[in-house]
């Protein structure tokens, strides 16, 4: 089944190849902001969309964490009530406490106060484990290990897409704050020690463009989301 998306969207079927990539390459060929590229693998969903934002890169990066909470409504919506979902500051995506999948996210450039000409957030989501013997990875996990085998890819890509864009408007429309108090609520991991970019801490809470403030030995430190940009392989 083709999944459909909400008007100014656009899907792309990436035909086995990594959606996150070819988002990325079409982003830089200049292509209209709202494609979504997908991959759609019996055990696994991968899928990607390209937005183009009209605030510096430092702003604009809170795109990470809000797909995110769009996944979130989209899942939480599908899943039986009393399947958990959270998400990790670096994109991690964790179903009744183990990792299920994760956002990622590059931009056409790295400054964090030039306007980027693109920026694509990227998920992957595991739906069956790569073997029956699931007890053997205590911290990663399957959407479909955990209860949610009514829940079916296309849908849940569709619902994604609806979520994050009703995210989006709320955020242009309000700012911040309400993406700062929804994500908060689903955190995954606050309270605790983690290391994130290669550093260790625990994680005390967020600055106001979603920066994550850690509490370390040497006082307490700020990592920015755009530390969080990657490279389309």
């Amino acid at each position: 089944m083709t999944p459909s998306f909400p008007p100014l969207f656009t899907g792309l079927d990436a035909g086995g190849a990594d959606p996150f990539a070819l988002a990325c390459a079409k982003a830089a060929d200049v292509c209209d902001a709202g494609l979504v590229t997908y991959d759609l693998a019996h055990d696994r969903l991968r899928a990607a969309v390209v937005l183009a934002p009209e605030v510096p890169l430092r702003e604009a990066a809170c795109m990470l964490p809000l797909c995110g909470v769009g996944f979130q409504n989209a899942l939480g919506a599908l899943a039986p009530p009393e399947v958990a979902v959270h998400l990790g500051w670096d994109g991690d995506i964790y179903v009744n406490g183990a990792r299920c999948g994760g956002l990622q996210m590059a931009a056409s450039n790295d400054d964090p106060d030039k306007l980027p000409e693109w920026l694509v957030i990227g998920l992957s989501l595991e739906l069956w484990p790569p073997s029956e013997e699931t007890g053997l990875t205590m911290d990663a996990t399957a959407l479909y290990a955990e209860g949610c085998g009514e829940v079916d890819a296309v849908t849940l890509l569709e619902a994604w897409i609806r979520h994050t864009l009703v995210e989006i408007n709320a955020w242009a429309d309000d700012g911040p704050a309400r993406l700062h108090r929804n994500w908060l609520a689903v955190a995954h991991g606050r309270d605790t020690e983690m290391t994130v970019v290669g550093r260790q801490g625990t994680f005390i809470g967020l600055d106001e463009n979603l920066g994550l403030l850690l509490k370390t030995h040497e006082g307490s430190q700020l990592i920015p989301l755009t530390d969080l940009l990657t490279e389309a392989t």
